[in-house]
């Protein structure tokens, strides 16, 4: 029971564990003055806000509910109907117990009961409650290399958007916490890394041996929290003979394909003659037959020397 001059609220919160419902209720007594409360919710129940006024001349006051998001007002209950973006998932229990059922994330706002009462001296005042839906992270989707060369940077990341309100992050390696700060441990002291536990993101500038093992992230809010599966990084060294023998290998491949393609073509395996006008033969002459070759090789004419 709280008093305030000569305002009394009495403000009873509880779990109906037969219904799965939370239950609050409000009395306000007259005079009447505005008061804001704040609670929070688990998902996917019922919730019930109840603005009970007593000591009351006027019969019937005219009772209101707006949802306040944003700073941008909108009815919710309003001529005795229930309206806005609760309509067909709220209800009225009188006299003006606003019950939201199967409420969500997208609930979470501030809600006022505003109560008119033409009769009574005192003719308008209201009730402001700020209700807040939390919803537990959902596994966290994770990304962490496979492999990794020494002194290579690397960066892991972590991300979920269901929960409510917005999840911060940890990462873990071999099952022990990482500091967001390395100096702040022994066993980080050496790393270059940063970590955001606001975006979740894990950045290595040069990669050590230290660094390889198993990571996972943890997303977690007010409402709890969730991790993702441990994934294995590995840190290799760079095998820099390896290298250079594979170029000097490649090389001398390309070289010894040049040398013998310049060799093939220079023993005319990639020449290719044709027959052409300039170096047609006729066929050597028969004994006692002329042959005549006019403009037109179809048009074939006898000369008197022809013999038979």
């Amino acid at each position: 029971m709280l008093n305030r001059g000569s305002m009394s609220l009495n403000v009873r919160l509880s779990n109906l564990l037969s219904s799965g419902r939370w239950l609050l209720i409000l009395t306000l007594n007259r005079p009447l003055e505005l008061l804001m409360s704040s609670f929070l919710f688990s998902p996917y129940v019922a919730i019930e806000l109840s603005c009970m006024i007593e000591s009351i001349s006027t019969t019937n006051p005219r009772i209101e509910w707006k949802k306040i998001k944003k700073g941008e007002p909108s009815y919710v209950f309003f001529e005795k109907e229930i309206a806005g973006d609760l309509e067909k998932r709220a209800k009225i229990r009188e006299p003006a117990t606003l019950v939201i059922l199967n409420a969500t994330r997208a609930d979470t706002a501030d809600y006022r009961c505003e109560v008119t009462a033409p009769n009574d001296q005192k003719s308008f005042d209201e009730i402001l409650i700020s209700l807040t839906v939390r919803v537990k992270p959902v596994v966290p989707r994770c990304s962490v290399p496979k492999s990794v060369p020494v002194g290579k940077p690397a960066e892991l990341h972590c991300l979920e958007e269901e929960g409510y309100p917005k999840s911060q992050y940890q990462w873990f390696r071999n099952k022990e916490e990482i500091p967001e700060d390395p100096k702040s441990s022994p066993k980080f002291f050496n790393s270059t890394y940063t970590l955001s536990g606001e975006t979740g993101t894990l950045k290595f500038s040069a990669v050590r041996k230290e660094d390889a093992g198993e990571y996972y992230c943890r997303a977690k809010n007010e409402a709890g929290f969730s991790e993702c599966g441990a994934q294995m990084m590995e840190v290799y060294d760079i095998n820099i003979a390896g290298i250079i023998l594979g170029v000097v290998i490649v090389v001398t491949v390309l070289l010894c394909i040049t040398v013998g393609i310049f060799c093939a073509y220079k023993r005319g395996y990639f020449t290719s003659q044709k027959q052409t006008g300039n170096n047609y033969k006729a066929p050597a002459k028969g004994d006692g037959v002329d042959y005549v070759r006019t403009e037109d090789e179809g048009d074939f004419r006898h000369k008197s020397s022809f013999v038979i």
